[in-house]
């Protein structure tokens, strides 16, 4: 018996070995959701980082290129539904692994949350020119409702759909950049190369915003039971996405600026910089088709984010940390469909709810937005400072790899500084109300799973241990395939 014939006699009643590199590489760009940052968010980064925002976005990259390389040192080893919960558990021990699940937890649940407010949104504004006005919590029933239908139903559909959605959403964006750098006379910006005007401190507080808008890139190492040679296809789409992301995330960042420049609008004020943009270059529906493209990118990343959420639950079940109703997958369909129903019901309930006292769907997108992110700052902090102890015990471990670490660490403590604040600081400003209050809600969230963890520990002793062995059962199935 081969060793892959053994890998997927060993999958947790997922399909197993369906999903090809393009579906796996789709999971991490839809919850990237490439197509929302130049169609709704570049403004706010140029506010900060003005011609320099290029800048910002580069440094971002190669910034998360470096975690990236941490995260595939487990990666090319091993693979599991568990996403990096199993990695960190595995280099840091149960505890750091029970944080790094709960901040896993919060960050696809609350992206997905925001992304149902951004889907609600561009909705209620398309509905609203031929006469139709839904209410939000309406459109967030309908966003969240389809994407636990796809979850449910199939994995290799919801790959599908993530795939054609986004490209379809980014090849309508990348014509019209380029239309519009040919309505420039595809102009060379110096302002932007010499980085005119622009400041350290300003494109540092843009390098915030940027790392936020990368986060999910490393979603695909929750398809380990589902993928084609995941020891292959999983690394490659963790440092792919964020690479592919980056250079088009730099190139609209360049067109958009050169666009705005010597025209009377403002791009750090405009909502939406792309319908402008089309309008100026004389190719108004084409933004009308963005906006369009931008929905259905929000709707892909809803479900992408609910895929991992579900599957992160659905492992924490099976190393008997929740019930195990949560641990079943579907009979035919082959997916955790008990937890992919709990993440869409939870996805829709939380910002449904907060609407009815009356906050927007946008403010509740600005919020949801702002607290996912410090879950995934805490997963990119924790897996890198994991990789070399993991490392370590496998007597691997170079002097170049602690560097990968220390880079990485470095670079995640700079968004870390920015959303916490230095009192007092110009250059990193606590921020304002409600948003200082929301570092420390994530802390007590943060400590009350760390609690859980105990209560259940003391109940239930050989807990710890039931973990460690699954998820050594789990880098055991992968020891004789092992691509260094």
């Amino acid at each position: 018996m081969t060793n892959q014939m053994q890998i997927n006699e060993s999958a947790y009643g997922l399909k197993a070995d369906c999903l090809s590199y393009g579906d796996v590489l789709a999971q991490s760009i839809a919850v990237i959701a490439p197509t929302t940052t130049p169609a709704a968010n570049l403004g706010l980064i140029f506010a900060s980082a003005g011609n320099g925002t290029w800048l910002s976005f580069l440094l971002g990259m190669i910034g998360l290129v470096f975690v990236s390389v941490n995260i595939n040192q487990f990666a090319r080893r091993s693979a599991s539904p568990g996403s990096l919960y199993s990695y960190i558990a595995k280099g840091l021990g149960p505890m750091a692994g029970i944080l790094c699940a709960w901040g896993l937890v919060l960050a696809y649940l609350f992206t997905g949350m925001a992304t149902l407010c951004g889907f609600a949104n561009f909705g209620a504004a398309l509905l609203g020119h031929v006469g139709i006005h839904p209410s939000p919590i309406t459109l967030f029933a309908i966003g969240a409702g389809i994407a636990w239908y796809v979850a449910y139903k199939d994995i290799q559909l919801s790959a599908m759909a993530m795939l054609w959605l986004e490209v379809g959403s980014l090849a309508l964006i990348l014509a019209l950049g380029l239309i519009v750098w040919a309505h420039k006379g595809f102009a060379i910006d110096m302002a932007q190369f010499t980085l005119q005007n622009a400041t350290p401190g300003g494109v540092a507080m843009g390098l915030v915003l940027v790392v936020f808008g990368f986060s999910g890139f490393e979603s695909s190492t929750s398809l380990g039971d589902e993928a084609k040679d995941p020891l292959r296809t999983i690394p490659k789409s963790v440092i792919s996405s964020t690479i592919l992301s980056g250079i088009f995330f730099i190139l609209m960042a360049y067109i958009e600026v050169i666009g705005f420049s010597g025209s009377s609008a403002n791009l750090a004020k405009s909502e939406a910089p792309l319908d402008f943009l089309a309008d100026q270059a004389g190719v108004g529906f084409l933004g009308v088709l963005i906006s369009i493209g931008a929905m259905l990118s929000f709707f892909a990343c809803i479900l992408a984010c609910i895929n991992p959420t579900a599957r992160i639950l659905f492992t924490m079940a099976r190393h008997g940390l929740f019930h195990s109703t949560l641990g079943e997958a579907h009979q035919h369909n082959k997916t955790p469909h008990i937890a992919v129903a709990l993440a869409a019901l939870l996805t829709f309930l939380v910002p449904a709810s907060i609407s009815l006292f009356g906050i927007q769907a946008f403010e509740i997108m600005g919020y949801m937005g702002t607290i996912c992110s410090y879950g995934f700052l805490l997963v990119y902090i924790l897996v890198s400072i994991a990789a070399p102890v993991y490392l370590h015990r496998l007597r691997k471990l170079r002097p170049l790899d602690v560097v990968f670490s220390v880079l990485a660490v470095g670079f995640m403590m700079i968004p870390v500084v920015g959303t916490v604040g230095i009192p007092g600081s110009s250059f990193f400003p606590v921020p304002k109300p409600p948003y200082n209050a929301f570092p420390y809600l994530f802390l007590m969230y943060l400590v009350a799973g760390g609690g859980w963890f105990l209560m259940q520990r003391l109940r239930s002793p050989e807990i710890v241990e039931e973990m460690e062995q699954a998820i050594e059962e789990i880098h055991a199935r992968f020891s004789d395939t092992e691509h260094l």
